[in-house]
């Protein structure tokens, strides 16, 4: 998509609410997205995008809201409150504080989600094969993925003994954390554990991390982090450690590696869910899906930065090589 193009399609989000009332007097069906960080940073076109490939363009056959609480939890609360006073067609909830806000205060209304790692175990779905309940979605099947990067990190780094570990405070990251711990045990690597308290401890933990002998790290983000992408894969370049991330913009925006569900498709899936809802499947009856689609991203601009030659058999296995 142009970038005038998505410009514009976002711009139409924000006029949702002026064109709301032509849309009731026009019986279109209406359809919330509720985002808890900053979905504009996101590659959220694609979910529009597949949106109006089903029939769903806002203010001509849909009224589309986006909703984004820009990591913030009394934003977050208000705008759940509001979404639930207004009780659309279908809630669309991206990330699991956004999906746990929408059922703590019990919406009646169908919600299709995106980028829960764990549905189950957080109490948003008796199961995957039958929700229950008004709640489906599509899992970002995360959690399970901590000790296939550090795998990935020590096959581009041959010789690793010590990599740190920084996280942020998102429900999904001390799971993700268990897990590297796990591999980092059967490998023989020394974990270097580093919580964030915040936008501005990112300084201070990237200098922690290097003066603890980390020779690499594992970047866990969260809302607020991830608009800061481009600070920290400068940080890391800095402070010399090649860092591996979970989400593919944060290599487009200067990160050495990243692994993890492909987010584009993952968007279009719930995007075919919400339609499924639309034409009056019950939620209760659709089994959540599972990711299908993992990308590993390489960026050899860091890597020229910091010395670092990529085994040409690691760059064989990559989806994508940012050059």
């Amino acid at each position: 998509m142009k970038r005038r193009e998505f410009i514009i399609l976002l711009g139409c989000t924000v006029c949702a609410c002026r064109l709301a009332p032509h849309a009731f007097a026009l019986d279109l069906p209406r359809i919330s997205i509720l985002h808890s960080g900053f979905p504009n940073r996101t590659p959220i076109h694609a979910l529009f995008e597949e949106l109006r490939a089903l029939g769903y363009e806002q203010g001509r056959t849909a009224t589309i809201e986006l909703y984004g609480a820009e990591g913030d939890i009394g934003r977050l609360s208000t705008l759940v409150d509001q979404i639930a006073t207004q009780k659309p067609n279908v809630i669309i909830g991206l990330t699991t504080p956004a999906v746990r806000a929408l059922k703590h205060v019990g919406v009646t209304t169908p919600v299709v989600f995106g980028f829960v790692s764990d549905p189950i175990g957080l109490g948003i779905v008796e199961s995957l094969a039958r929700p229950g309940a008004n709640f489906t979605g599509v899992t970002f099947g995360d959690a399970d993925l901590g000790g296939k990067r550090l795998e990935l990190l020590i096959d581009a780094l041959p010789g690793t003994k010590r990599v740190a570990v920084l996280w942020g405070r998102f429900p999904e990251n001390a799971l993700l954390f268990e897990d590297i711990s796990k591999s980092a045990s059967t490998l023989g690597i020394e974990i270097v554990s580093r919580e964030l308290g915040g936008a501005d401890d990112l300084a201070e933990a990237f200098k922690d991390a290097a003066q603890a002998g980390a020779q690499c790290l594992i970047f866990l983000t969260d809302n607020v982090l991830f608009g800061r992408r481009k600070e920290i894969a400068e940080l890391a370049v800095t402070n010399r450690l090649p860092s591996i991330h979970s989400f593919e913009p944060e290599v487009e925006d200067g990160g050495f590696m990243s692994y993890g569900p492909d987010i584009s498709n993952g968007y279009r899936r719930v995007a075919a869910l919400a339609d499924r809802v639309l034409k009056g499947a019950n939620p209760a009856n659709l089994p959540v899906e599972e990711p299908t689609t993992f990308k590993l991203v390489i960026n050899l601009k860091p890597a020229k930065a910091l010395g670092i030659t990529v085994p040409a058999t690691l760059l064989a296995r990559a989806d994508e090589v940012i050059e």
